[in-house]
């Protein structure tokens, strides 16, 4: 066991979440309306302040903990429990989150006489924006609100008086006794039965653009809206991992919980998950397909819900504020004050290049995994539409690669998977302008030209097929050329907008070997590279080298490491046979895991090597916990160790385990291909060997190395 256990991202909040909903408290559970504390829905806080005072004093939470996601739990002394005749009495505060918020609040008396107490419920709400609230975030947008009070419904309605939104709450008490309100504060008088309990409860009601938003029941069960349905078929669904080797098995138990509590439940596709907590409570097209795709091993509903509610946003028109164009997908849409108002273009925002080659991978992946013909065909006209796009404007200048070029104002500057606006330096640390051809949109158009081909061809159109799958054949080419620098051993981060090579040394090329555009012959070379001391920190592949002029370990995209990219790149060491590298990314992974309460890994560690002097390597200052891809790159870790590979048409999955010695075995319990659930039970035998077997349903399992591995075998054997 480490000397650090039990890190905590934003270690002075908890948050609490249902679909567009988010509740952030300190660590007592209290809401004083300081910094990103409030009850959030749709990206705008409509309770800022929640402030309770019994006689005047606050009663201060001694425990307070998250429930199954949605709900928080607190209690606070106001007697003294040590006192001889009984004066014991408690107040427990338990917050529900669904589309409003219930706050319950309960006096407890052990006493034998009753007790009396005035209680006090200070409210308050400035509508502001989720960004608003960040620790760097400023106010864009401000208005008064309005006060008015309904004694007879007990009703407290706040409006805010910006002309360009319909924003309100609505806060109604529920109480055995009467209720006073002054100047935004509640007043009770309660008396405690002998041995008994009164309770109070707040319903907060958000009022977003006149859709009235309901408090859900106080209940730690789901409550039964949309997002709480999901989160409880995802608990069903989602596969098991028992296994001795105990950060293995916490890390995918931490990881599935998290997951299954992060649906947004937004129509078409309920289970497609938010991007994470507390700043992307959001659509997130790119995030929640890689999440949803990452984690097939575990179920493949999330990814078909992924892929509906992506093909729900694909772009209609042109407009250069929303960087929007026909068949291209969102990168992201909030709904908060900010981006309602147009101060922003992330209401609808189009700003990314991966998406539209990550749907076409993930249909066929979607496929492959589960055979659902019916809603691959469903899909097939949003493919159809992704596919013009790319083909017709993703490549700006026709020289055969995808290029990215920001056309909104008050867009995003980088447009790959590293969207930061620093992410893309040169070799000597100077940010590059558009348009940028980075190396990995190129990896993910072939990766697309090929899973979009299976597709097709599935679906009758062998002509079109066999179009893409000579296209992926000649882009491959062209990017070995242009790309490849063999005198480093790896390839270019970038072209720049003067198509000269960006020579910075960064983790792209992970991604690179994950698609299999990078050649069996220089596959290993590669994988050498990215575990050279400037690139693997001991806790990951930093985002760019440690030797580069621009590296900042606690930088967004330039040397911190992603856990995302664990899951991506081990899939692409499996693809090459890379099993020692493999094998030190994986237990990379599961260690920093273990460092984190709960196993749970964070949006982005910092890029500090794992060395006596740092015994952890802490996080980016704004990270997000849970993180919804952070969790999926658990799944696809084990996945890769497996050399997992399901044909679910055939009822077959292909393997090719390699598991080190820190994991001796492994079972999965519920594993989905096709129609077909099975447990699959792995062990390491002598000199690393493996057994495998099945029970359940039927499925053929053949043991085979990765096409590309055995070619990189075979050219590291012919050298």
């Amino acid at each position: 066991m480490g000397m650090v256990q039990n890190l905590r991202v934003r270690p002075d909040l908890l948050y609490v979440a249902s679909g567009w909903s988010t509740l952030v408290t300190d660590v007592r559970g209290r809401l004083a309306g300081s910094g990103p504390q409030g009850f959030f829905a749709r990206n705008t806080r409509v309770l800022a302040v929640e402030e309770v005072r019994l006689d005047g004093r606050e009663p201060l939470a001694f425990s307070t903990a998250n429930v199954r996601g949605h709900a928080q739990l607190s209690y606070a002394d106001i007697g003294d429990g040590e006192v001889l005749p009984a004066r014991a009495a408690y107040l427990r505060t338990q917050h529900f989150v669904g589309e409003g918020l219930r706050t319950q609040w309960t006096l407890i008396s052990y006493a034998p006489d009753p007790v009396s107490t005035r209680m006090t419920v200070r409210l308050a709400a400035d509508f502001a924006d989720t960004s608003e609230t960040t620790d760097s975030g400023q106010r864009r947008q401000f208005a008064g609100v309005d006060t008015a009070w309904d004694a007879g419904a007990r009703e407290l309605r706040l409006t805010y008086r910006h002309p360009g939104l319909d924003r309100a709450v609505v806060l109604r008490v529920v109480a055995p006794v009467p209720v006073q309100h002054a100047d935004g504060t509640l007043t009770m008088d309660l008396t405690v039965p002998p041995r008994g309990q009164i309770r109070v409860d707040l319903l907060v009601e958000p009022v977003i653009d006149g859709q009235h938003l309901h408090a859900p029941p106080a209940t730690f069960a789901e409550p039964g809206d949309a997002a709480s349905r999901a989160r409880a078929d995802l608990v069903r669904e989602f596969t098991r991992l028992r296994s001795s080797a105990l950060d293995v098995a916490a890390a995918w138990r931490r990881a599935v919980d998290d997951l299954a509590v992060l649906p947004l439940g937004e129509p078409p596709g309920p289970a497609a998950p938010i991007a994470g907590l507390p700043a992307y409570q959001e659509v997130f097209g790119r995030d929640t397909l890689t999440a949803s795709w990452q984690a097939l091993l575990a179920g493949p509903t999330m990814l078909r819900d992924s892929l509906r509610l992506n093909a729900e946003h694909v772009g209609r028109r042109f407009d250069p504020w929303r960087d929007e164009e026909p068949g291209k997908p969102l990168h992201e849409a909030r709904r908060g004050p900010v981006s309602a108002l147009g101060l922003d273009p992330f209401n609808d925002y189009y700003g990314d290049w991966a998406t539209a080659p990550d749907f076409l991978v993930f249909l066929g992946q979607y496929f492959a995994w589960t055979g659902d013909l019916r809603t691959v065909r469903d899909l097939l006209p949003t493919a159809r539409r992704v596919l013009a796009w790319i083909e017709e404007h993703a490549d700006l200048d026709r020289d055969g690669f995808l290029e990215y070029r920001r056309r909104s104002a008050s867009g995003l500057k980088n447009q790959g998977w590293k969207d930061s606006d620093t992410a893309i330096v040169d070799e000597h640390g100077r940010v590059v302008e558009n348009p940028i051809a980075t190396s990995e949109l190129q990896a993910y158009w072939y990766a697309a030209l090929r899973h979009g081909a299976a597709v097709f061809a599935a679906t009758g159109d062998p002509v079109r097929a066999a179009r893409l799958l000579a296209g992926a054949t000649r882009l491959r080419r062209r990017f070995q050329r242009a790309y490849w620098i063999p005198e480093h051993g790896n390839y270019a981060m970038a072209l720049g907008p003067d198509k000269r090579q960006v020579r910075s040394v960064n983790s792209n090329d992970g991604h690179l070997l994950c698609t299999g555009i990078v050649p069996a012959r220089v596959a290993r070379t590669v994988a050498r590279r990215l575990f050279a001391p400037d690139m693997f920190s001991g806790w990951g592949i930093r985002t760019l080298s440690a030797d580069h002029p621009a590296y900042n370990p606690f930088s967004y995209h330039r040397g911190s490491v992603w856990p995302v990219e664990a899951g991506t790149i081990g899939l692409g060491l499996a693809r090459y046979g890379c099993w020692d590298q493999l094998h030190r990314l994986a237990e990379a992974t599961f260690a920093a895991a273990a460092l984190f309460e709960g196993h749970r890994l964070p949006e982005v560690l910092s890029g500090l090597p794992r060395d006596p002097a740092h015994p952890h390597p802490g996080v980016y200052p704004q990270a997000c916990s849970p993180q919804a891809w952070s969790a999926s790159a658990i799944v696809a870790l084990v996945q890769a160790l497996l050399a997992f590979r399901p044909a679910a048409p055939l009822r077959t999955i292909v393997v090719d385990p390699h598991l080190p010695d820190w994991l001796p075995e492994l079972t999965l319990e519920g594993v989905q291909v096709g129609r077909a659930t099975f447990d699959l039970t792995v062990r390491r035998r002598r000199h690393g060997r493996t057994s495998v077997r099945t029970r359940g349903d039927h499925v053929t399992v053949i043991r085979r190395p990765p096409v590309q591995a055995t070619f990189a075998r075979l050219s590291r054997t012919h050298r």
